[in-house]
């Protein structure tokens, strides 16, 4: 199956957000929106402006290309440090 850039953008940021333990309403903090704009961005009932993809990339440390690139490659960016640690019962 080939995504669309659209659905591979939404993959990788939500990847991303799962990686690094953060939530829509975290993201939306980070770029300067509201969660229910991000909450729309992710469900696909509105684009994510190219201007917003380089705020996310910037906010996750990773290079653009690696965001439109996918879930797999803007993973693979991701900072060791930036990940989520399992917590441990």
């Amino acid at each position: 199956m080939v995504l669309s850039s659209g659905e591979r953008v939404r993959a990788a940021i939500a990847a991303l957000m799962k990686l690094a333990g953060e939530t829509q309403a975290d993201l939306a903090v980070a770029l300067g929106v509201s969660q229910a704009q991000v909450s729309r961005r992710q469900s696909g009932t509105a684009p994510w402006p190219l201007d917003d993809c380089d705020r996310v990339a910037a906010h996750y440390a990773i290079d653009v290309l690696d965001l439109l690139a996918g879930p797999t490659r803007a993973c693979e960016g991701l900072s060791p440090t930036r990940r989520r640690t399992p917590q441990r019962q």
